[in-house]
């Protein structure tokens, strides 16, 4: 055990905090926690932003007034990276609008080399000598280190702030706060409501950037977790920024840009109408994806469906295959995960632990051979893997007519190492991700990730009996998976289908609440389901009832007609 002293401290105001390897260090009752972690020598390896003080996450202007027991947050973690994007944000916004008021900026959608998508509005995109500007100016406020100033304020008083600076989708959020009171933050002049903690100053935010991306906008680039002092390379992203601005014009035309009109839509009684279009929406999705294969169904026998957890691949798919059906083609599924190699032969990852992400742990050359005899007219003897035992045993004896197609769903659908003998035109590959578009306002923007994982919390407890704890706890190394072998690959997609739906987290409010309530506190996911609630209090809920039996959302929350969709089975021999 090792303790130090925070600089000079008179015992009777010292105040002591116990990091998780034991260490204790010393320092004046009442300072932040931040001039205590000062004192650690990983203080900027990787950069320390925030504080777990007594298992209730913090800022490091938080005061140690008691004994705590204190976990550095770092930009290398979830919370960590939140906080640094979400202050660097705060500086754009104020940069801008010394710059180039009162154009309007909006922080839209994520791009996932570690960015966020940015528009203007009211005027013409910037110039790339404006963007340079821009950039300047942000790095005059970093080098000036002014720090991020946080106040409570009445209700009332925020209302009057945003009417003033006409925020119209500010005011609008705040029709419908429960609470009384709202956090603001300050930077010189500038001030506004950001969801979650800030960092103290803006000298924290030394590494970001400002790229072009098109001609519309620009991305607001920052390191990524696993390289938090480096920027990678900005990739071209033309199919993903496509699908983000298609469904960003549908939501224009609908009148619901932010959640704020989403919560005047619910109270006024629309919201029927919302959902109907919205369902439009995807379904006209659907058809064009199935009129798309239809017109390839002379060379693309095989149809590669992708995307991350809890993206709505099952009922894509389903759907997909009602509209080829309508069409004249007879789908066969066939499910990637009976493809595992034995269990003693699976790669292991870093820790010793079976890896059932990689590729490896498929036997690609047995779907290889098989899906070549399909194609081939031949009848063949599919594997069903018995996940208790850990190896296949025989399954269903298929054979593809010429009006048929295979549908194969799994998360390696656009690796080209998946079926590399075949030509790129033997298929048609879809990446389905749920894109959320919909934003709190124009600055605070809603993570694809945080709708996915609400997602899979409703259907983990419902289908497999799991609290909102262990959903939560397996989220990392969910995402860890997504990030190593599905993003990598999106943009080889012929099409990709936004999954997300305008309404749905009104949807799965009533039911997610309940169980992110029961994460008990102390534990590390009680953080994430506290952000989660508080985020959720944003929105009005919605009845169930209301959602029609083969959307995406009955997926997770049960009631699916789809489920027990099973028209391809008169096709299995």
């Amino acid at each position: 055990m090792i303790n130090q002293e925070v600089g000079p401290v008179n015992l009777r105001e010292a105040v002591e905090i116990h990091l998780p390897d034991g260490r204790i260090y010393s320092g004046p009752r009442g300072a932040p926690v931040e001039t205590f972690l000062r004192a650690l020598p990983e203080w900027d390896n990787p950069p320390i932003v925030g504080a777990v003080v007594n298992s209730e996450l913090r800022e490091l202007t938080f005061p140690i007034t008691i004994e705590s027991r204190v976990t550095p947050v770092t930009m290398s973690v979830s919370d960590g990276a939140r906080i640094y994007r979400r202050s660097l944000v705060f500086l754009l916004e104020a940069a801008f609008e010394d710059l180039y008021a009162p154009a309007m900026l909006t922080v839209d959608h994520s791009v996932s080399s570690g960015g966020y998508y940015c528009q203007v509005r009211g005027r013409g995109a910037l110039t790339a000598p404006e963007l340079a500007k821009l950039k300047d100016h942000m790095q005059e406020l970093v080098d000036q280190d002014i720090p991020f100033e946080r106040s409570v304020v009445p209700i009332e008083e925020a209302r009057e702030l945003f009417t003033a600076r006409k925020m119209a989708e500010k005011v609008r959020l705040l029709k419908f706060r429960q609470k009384d009171q709202l956090v603001l933050y300050s930077l010189q002049d500038h001030r506004d409501y950001h969801y979650g903690y800030m960092l103290p100053s803006t000298g924290y935010l030394r590494w970001f950037d400002l790229r072009p991306m098109d001609s519309q906008g620009f991305v607001l680039q920052f390191p990524r977790r696993h390289a938090p002092k480096e920027l990678l390379p900005m990739p071209d992203y033309p199919k993903l920024l496509a699908s983000f601005r298609q469904y960003g014009n549908w939501l224009q035309r609908l009148g619901i840009e932010n959640v704020g009109a989403l919560n005047e839509a619910i109270a006024s009684g629309r919201i029927r109408e919302i959902i109907l279009v919205a369902e439009a929406f995807h379904e006209q999705q659907v058809v064009e994806i199935a009129r798309k294969i239809v017109e390839r169904s002379d060379t693309a026998r095989i149809v590669l469906i992708a995307g991350p957890s809890s993206s709505g691949k099952t009922t894509t798919s389903k759907r997909l295959a009602v509209q080829l059906l309508a069409q004249g083609i007879s789908p066969i599924p066939i499910e990637m995960d009976n493809y595992f190699v034995e269990r003693e032969k699976t790669p292991r990852d870093e820790n010793g632990q079976y890896d059932f992400e990689r590729l490896e742990a498929l036997d690609t050359a047995l779907i290889a051979d098989h899906f070549k005899r399909l194609i081939a007219g031949e009848e063949v003897q599919l594997p069903k893997f018995d996940f208790k035992k850990g190896y296949s045993v025989p399954g269903e004896v298929v054979r593809l007519g010429k009006d048929q197609m295979i549908i194969l769903e799994g998360i390696h659908g656009l690796n080209p190492h998946l079926l590399p003998d075949f030509n790129p035109e033997e298929t048609f590959r879809i990446y389905v991700s749920c894109l959320t578009q919909l934003n709190l306002d124009r600055h605070n923007r809603i993570s694809t990730t945080d709708s996915r994982l609400l997602r899979r919390i409703v259907r983990d407890a419902r289908e497999r009996g799991y609290s909102a704890q262990s959903t939560i706890s397996r989220w990392e190394s969910v995402r860890r998976g997504e990030k190593r072998h599905i993003f990598p690959y999106q943009e080889n997609a012929d099409v990709l289908f936004n999954s997300a739906l305008v309404y749905e987290l009104a949807a799965l409010k009533p039911l997610v609440e309940p169980l992110l309530r029961q994460v008990p506190y102390g534990n590390p996911e009680y953080i994430e389901a506290k952000l989660l609630l508080t985020f959720l209090d944003w929105f009005l809920p919605i009845d169930l009832d209301l959602v029609p039996d083969n959307s995406i959302v009955r997926e997770f929350t049960g009631g699916s007609i789809l489920s027990e969709f099973r028209l391809w089975e008169s096709q299995i021999d």
